[in-house]
Formats: C-alpha cells, structure tokens, sequence
C-alpha cells in the first residue's frame, strides 16, 4: 500500500496504518497511544507527521465532525459518510446517501466541477437513546 502511493516503508507509517485500521475514526491522542504501544520511542511529532503524509497520498481519510477533533480511518474513496452521536460522539459509516436527497446536488456549484459530496448525520446512537421503562402506564 505505501509502496503503490510511492512512499517509502517505514516502521511509523506501518504502525499508524495498523492502529487506525484496527481503531476506525481514532482521534490523534488515540492513534498515539497505540502507535506508541507498538513503537515505543516514536514522537508526537512524527505521528503527526505520518498522519498528514498518509491523508495526503489517499492513505488515510481525515474527518472532523462540528465540534470534534480530527478523526482519522482507512476506508478511503468509497464517497461514504458518517453518523455522529450528539451525546457521546461516537461515529460510525453510512454508506452512500440514498433517495430523494436535494443536498447532494449542488443548486449552484459556482462553476466547481463537483466530485464528491461529505454528510453528516446527526443522532443518538443505540447506547444513548432513551429506553423506555416498563412502569410507565
């Protein structure tokens, strides 16, 4: 994968794809800790580092949901979008809008060749929606 985006293969960049693979939509503190678990000498810095090389080789896809920190996973160029919960701020993949969905397409893309639309859900997620008590009568 680093060797088809001409990158060179090093242990930082193996770790940061391994730790965001196996941890979808890690915040960097995150992505931190486990590439650290991994590689104990490695820096914020070079984390940081990493995570803005694989974003911009197409390696990484960055996220950050409207009051969020950056979020990071690899699943790359599918054009799928995300669900947030507003109470905890767990996000999970939705696949590809579907139905009537005026918002994807652009009234006036302002002479932008448009290629790709970002949604975003907003929600309760299963954990954080009320359940219903069986004593209300």
């Amino acid at each position: 994968m680093l060797r088809a985006a001409a990158l060179r293969v090093t242990a930082p960049r193996i770790a940061v794809l391994a730790a965001v693979h196996d941890h979808p939509h890690a915040d960097t503190d995150t992505v931190i800790g486990l590439v650290r678990d991994a590689l104990e000498t490695v820096s914020h810095q070079a984390v940081y580092d990493v995570l803005r090389v694989l974003t911009g080789a197409g390696l990484l896809r960055r996220i950050q949901p409207t009051g969020s920190v950056a979020r990071y996973e690899t699943r790359v160029g599918d054009n799928h979008h995300h669900v947030v919960c507003r109470v905890c701020g767990a996000i999970a993949d939705v696949d590809c809008a579907v139905g009537v969905a005026p918002c994807l397409t652009a009234a006036d893309s302002r002479g932008f060749t448009v290629e790709e639309a970002e949604v975003i859900y907003w929600g309760r997620c299963p954990a954080c929606v009320p359940q219903p008590t069986s004593d209300s009568r």
